[in-house]
């Protein structure tokens, strides 16, 4: 087992590792930039390395300045948590290079997944259905057009490179076709430095649903159910539970080892999370992501499974020790991210926290970098906590989320609690009757 590790990241994800590894008897290294000098991850590290200015370009997204400080700290493995340099191949690839583990899957797999044509080849090769599309990227208007007429419409135009929405477009007619084309282009060449787009078949009404997937280094693989995170707005993800209420059993065990099986025919190993549009009882893969997802937690109530912990313990080398048999579902869980931004305009509100009272009691998790007097830097992500609930029933666990919403103080700043709040007594959501459409239709009759 390591005896240290370099958490290349910051805020909640990088306190979450922290714990995981301090609980294994593992040292970590924090890094952080000059913005984040009295952040919690700091202040608990072991041992904390100033890697830049606030900027993540030249801090969280400096490989020679994390490797660096990898180093002269002397730690066994770098843990990437999610966002930054999680879904870098290059980064991965520099670590194992430089004689340090990376405590993920191998580059060659990142980089598979990382473009989302490849990705979409592989897992069809490998047994996934995917959405009926493009066979690759869409070059020409009059590819698109003819391409456009053979899956029907509507259609979506999305980045070969993209996330998070961005090179993201839907075409409802031919008209429209040409300029999401464009557009989307447009997008994706100046978010990601890559034009490349394909096209999909627009779905009317989809779930958004993720299978949880654990590989080790010796063919072993099992999948710790689904999360529905249909909850979005603007392609960014509000609230995930699981399991989905949209699910049945059957459905569950199909896509679980329709999934387990295509992650052992690709070889892959360490956490992974399959995503899926789910509509009419059907799945349709979107993609991977091949780090920990933010959302892990509500996983991790539900199975007992600590999901960081396994990561590392397959980068060490040990075996995953148990089989799908082996893995029980308990319960629901529901997890809210909540944002320092105004509830009403969602502009990112920044501020020093003037005063901070977290949830607590049976089956109430919160997992946030904050305390009184601390200041939060306008310079990353808004993402400052994530509220997480876990109950004996999908009810028990919706009467315990509202409890602790109304616990929560976070004073000195805005944050999206208040939108939470009223989200959790909407009749659709008591019901689980939502698509990932639905949350920006509630947004919209709520201001």
């Amino acid at each position: 087992m390591f005896e240290k590790v370099l958490i290349a990241n910051r805020g909640e994800i990088a306190l979450r590792i922290h714990r995981a590894c301090r609980e294994m008897g593992i040292r970590t290294v924090a890094v952080h930039s000059t913005a984040d000098n009295d952040a919690m991850h700091v202040r608990l590290a072991d041992e904390a390395v100033c890697i830049g200015p606030p900027s993540a370009r030249d801090s969280y997204l400096n490989k020679a300045a994390i490797l660096s400080a990898a180093t002269i700290t002397g730690a066994d493995a770098i843990h990437p948590g999610y966002g930054f340099l999680s879904e870098n191949a290059d980064f991965a690839q520099m670590v194992e290079e430089h004689g340090f583990v990376f405590i993920g899957p191998t580059a060659d797999h990142i980089r598979m997944m990382g473009d989302k044509i490849t990705a979409k080849q592989a897992v069809k090769d490998a047994g996934i259905p995917v959405v009926p599309g493009s066979d690759g990227s869409i070059d020409s208007e009059e590819e698109a057009l003819r391409v456009g007429a053979e899956i029907g419409y509507p259609v979506l135009i999305k980045a070969t490179a993209g996330g998070g929405g961005k090179g993201m477009k839907v075409a409802r007619t031919p008209g429209e076709l040409v300029e999401a084309w464009k557009m989307a282009r447009n997008e994706a060449k100046a978010a990601f430095g890559n034009a490349d787009v394909y096209m999909e078949k627009y779905l009317g009404h989809p779930r958004h649903i993720e299978m949880q997937i654990l590989a080790d280094n010796y063919g072993a693989v099992v999948h710790l159910g689904e999360r529905d995170c249909s909850l979005q707005r603007k392609h960014q993800k509000v609230l995930e539970e699981a399991p989905s209420p949209a699910l049945n059993a059957d459905q569950r065990a199909r896509i679980g080892k329709i999934a387990c099986d295509a992650i052992a025919k690709l070889g892959y190993r360490n956490a992974g999370t399959i995503e899926f549009l789910f509509e009419n009882g059907e799945f349709y893969f979107i993609e991977m992501n091949t780090r920990l997802q933010v959302e892990h937690p509500i996983t991790e109530a539900i199975t007992g499974i600590d999901l960081v912990r396994e990561q590392i313990r397959i980068a060490a080398g040990a075996p995953l020790g148990y089989t799908q048999d082996d893995v029980r579902f308990q319960g629901h869980a529901i997890e809210c991210r909540v944002n320092a931004e105004d509830p009403q305009s969602f502009i990112p509100c920044p501020g020093r926290i003037s005063g901070y009272h977290a949830p607590g009691g049976l089956g109430v998790r919160v997992d946030s970098g904050l305390y009184s007097g601390y200041r939060i830097p306008p310079h990353y992500d808004s993402m400052i906590a994530k509220l997480i609930v876990h109950g004996n029933s999908r009810n028990e666990a919706l009467m315990r989320l509202r409890r602790s919403l109304g616990e929560y103080v976070i004073e000195g700043i805005k944050t999206t609690l208040p939108l939470h709040n009223r989200l959790v007594q909407d009749s659709d959501f008591v019901n689980g009757d939502y698509d990932i459409h639905w949350l920006e239709k509630f947004v919209e009759r709520n201001t």
